[in-house]
C-alpha cells in the first residue's frame, strides 16, 4: 500500500473565509486521491495501531505542538506524516489489519460527503461490471457482457465483488480468484498508444486502471476516475489455479471468455498456425480443449501493459511491459524486428514507484509515474532499470502479488500441481537479463491480484469536515516521493526483496 501526501488544505470551520480553524492532509494511496484528514485522527489511528499491533515496531509519530505552525513548519509536518504512513503502508501485517482498512474506507466515505460528492452514506447506485462472457471477437463483438449491480456508496471492493459473483452464481468458494479493476475503454487515436491493445480498428480496446481494494468505495473511486467503468477478471499469477475454475460450469465461462478475449486483442501471443487451431475449437464450442492448448503459450498468464519509455538497452527506448511467469519483460522494436527482453522477478533485488504532484488540481489528472527496479545483471553487477508509464503504480502491484504468491508457495514447500514444471521454466530462462528475437506485433494489457474477505462493518474514525466550508489549498513545490511494496530492511530507501536470488558461479 502507498502513501502520499502531496499537499494540504485550510479548513474554515463557520464557511466565513476568515482565519483558518485547522489543517488538512490530502492522502493519495497507491498514486490516487483518496480523502483528507486532520493530524488528530491519524494521531488517533496511531494509537489504535499501537494497541492492535503490539509486536509490530511502529514508527516514530510526529510529535503535537501546542502553538500553531508557521508554513515550514506544516511543511516539515506535512514530510514527517507521510514518512510515517508510508512506513506503514510498506509492513504487509499492518496494511492488512481490518482496522486499518475500515479507517481509511471510513475517511474516504466521510471526505465525499463533506464534499458533497454524495448526498448520504446510505446512498444507493447502480454501477456497471463489464464481464468477459460470450466475448465474440472482431468489429462489433463488444467488450462482454454489462451487468448493473445496485451497490451501497459504503460497500467495499469485497462487498461489490460478491454481489457481482452472486449475480452470475459463482460459488463462494471461488470469489477469492476474481477482482475488479477500473477500466477506460479506449476511443482516441493518441490514447490507443498506451493503452492495451495492439490493434488500431479495436474498438473494444481497454485501459486497466488499477485494481480496487478493500480500503475503498467502488463508487467513490470509479467518480474520482471519471470516465471509466469497472471490470471483472480473474486475480492469480500461477496458471496451475485453473483447476480450481474447470470445474464449475460458470466458472469456466469466465475464464474461457476472458482467454478468448485475451487472445483477440492479442494480449495473448500466438503464431497464425496456432490461431487457426485456437479458432476452430472455438468454433467447435470446446472450451477445455481451447485453454488446453492455450496454456502452453509463453504469454498466457501475463499481463500486459501500455507503451511506456525506458531507459533500457538505452535511453528514451518505447517499450511494451509484460508481467508473468516470475519475470517482467520489455518488448521493443528495431527496425523490422521485435525484441524481448526478460527480467526474471527473483532478480530484482528492490524496486520503487515515483511520481510527481505539481499543484493541487494533480489529484484530478494523471500525474508522472516511474517504476524503477534494481536488477542483477550478472555476478555482483546491479543496475536500475526504470520504466516510465501512467500504469507503473498497477506494475508495481502487480510484481508485488506474484512475489508474494511466489514465496507463499516457497513456505508451503511445494507449488502443488505446478511446483516442477514452475522451476524447471525459471532454471530454463537465461541468467540476468536475457533477449530473443521474434517477429510476433507486441501488445498491451493489463493485471491482476489476489483478493478476498467480505464486508464488514466499519467503526468511524474522529469525524472531520462537518460543514461544507470555503477551501484554501496550500501548495508544496514540485517534489518526488518514493515507495517500495517490500518489507523494509535498514532505511526506507534500502528495501530488499526478501525473493531475491543471487547469482552464483554456477548461473555464469
Amino acid at each position: 500500500m502507498h502513501f502520499s501526501i502531496p499537499d494540504t488544505q485550510e479548513q474554515y470551520a463557520d464557511g466565513s473565509g476568515g482565519s483558518p480553524t485547522y489543517t488538512v492532509y490530502n492522502i493519495y494511496i497507491n498514486g490516487n486521491y483518496h480523502c483528507c484528514l486532520r493530524y488528530k485522527q491519524l494521531h488517533a489511528l496511531h494509537e489504535q495501531l499501537r494497541r492492535r499491533c503490539a509486536d509490530a515496531a511502529l514508527p516514530p509519530f510526529p510529535p503535537k505542538r501546542l502553538l500553531p505552525l508557521s508554513n515550514s513548519q506544516l511543511e516539515t509536518r506535512r514530510a514527517a506524516l507521510e514518512h510515517y504512513l508510508q512506513i506503514i503502508g510498506q509492513d504487509a501485517g499492518i496494511a492488512r489489519l481490518p482496522y486499518l482498512q475500515q479507517f481509511l474506507q471510513r475517511a474516504q466515505l466521510d471526505t465525499a460527503l463533506a464534499e458533497c460528492s454524495v448526498s448520504r452514506e446510505d446512498e444507493q447506485q447502480q454501477l456497471q461490471v463489464e464481464v468477459y462472457s460470450g466475448w465474440a471477437p472482431g468489429p462489433g463483438g463488444g467488450s462482454g457482457v454489462q451487468l448493473l449491480v445496485n451497490c451501497h456508496v459504503q460497500q467495499n471492493a469485497s462487498a461489490l465483488l460478491q454481489s457481482v459473483c452472486r449475480m452470475l452464481q459463482v460459488p463462494d468458494e471461488l470469489m477469492q480468484f476474481f477482482c475488479l479493476y477500473l477500466m477506460r475503454h479506449v476511443e482516441a487515436p493518441e490514447e490507443r498508444a498506451s493503452s492495451c491493445s495492439s490493434t488500431p480498428d479495436d474498438p473494444s480496446a481497454v485501459l486497466l486502471l488499477r485494481r480496487l481494494m478493500d480500503f475503498e468505495s467502488p463508487y467513490i473511486s470509479r467518480m474520482h476516475a471519471q470516465p471509466c467503468q469497472l471490470l471483472l477478471r480473474t486475480c492469480y499469477w500461477n496458471s496451475r489455479w485453473d483447476a480450481k475454475l474447470l470445474g464449475n460450469s460458470v466458472a469456466l465461462n469466465l475464464l474461457y471468455n476472458q482467454t478468448l478475449a485475451d487472445v483477440a486483442r492479442e494480449w495473448i501471443i500466438c503464431t497464425p498456425e496456432m490461431r487457426r487451431e485456437l479458432c476452430s475449437l472455438q468454433l467447435q464450442s470446446r472450451p477445455l480443449q481451447y485453454l488446453e492448448l492455450v496454456r502452453q503459450l509463453p504469454s498466457y498468464g501475463c499481463l500486459q501493459f501500455g507503451a511506456a519509455q525506458v531507459d533500457y538497452p538505452e535511453l528514451d527506448t518505447t517499450a511494451v511491459v509484460t508481467i508473468g511467469n516470475r519475470e517482467l519483460s520489455l518488448r521493443t522494436a528495431r527496425g523490422a524486428k521485435i525484441y524481448e527482453t526478460k527480467f526474471r522477478v527473483t532478480r530484482m533485488r528492490c524496486w520503487r514507484v515515483s511520481a510527481m504532484h505539481n499543484t493541487y488540481e494533480s489529484r484530478d489528472q494523471p500525474t508522472q509515474l516511474q517504476l524503477s527496479f534494481e536488477y542483477l545483471m550478472s555476478k555482483q553487477t546491479l543496475r536500475w532499470i526504470t520504466i516510465t508509464s501512467q500504469q507503473a503504480m498497477l506494475m508495481s502491484v502487480s510484481l508485488q502479488a506474484m512475489v508474494d504468491e511466489l514465496l507463499h508457495s516457497n513456505s508451503n514447500g511445494s507449488n502443488g500441481g505446478g511446483g516442477g514444471s514452475d522451476d524447471e521454466q525459471e532454471a530454463s530462462t537465461s541468467r540476468g537479463a536475457s533477449e530473443s528475437t521474434t517477429s510476433t506485433p507486441s501488445s498491451v494489457s493489463s493485471s491482476c491480484t489476489t483478493t478476498s474477505g467480505t464486508s464488514t462493518t466499519m467503526t468511524p474514525p474522529v469525524k472531520f469536515l462537518a460543514q461544507r466550508s470555503k477551501q484554501q489549498h496550500k501548495l508544496t513545490t514540485a517534489r518526488t516521493f518514493a515507495a517500495v511494496f517490500f518489507r523494509n530492511d535498514d532505511t526506507a530507501a534500502s528495501v530488499r526483496n526478501e525473493a531475491f536470488e543471487g547469482i552464483g558461479d554456477d548461473d555464469l
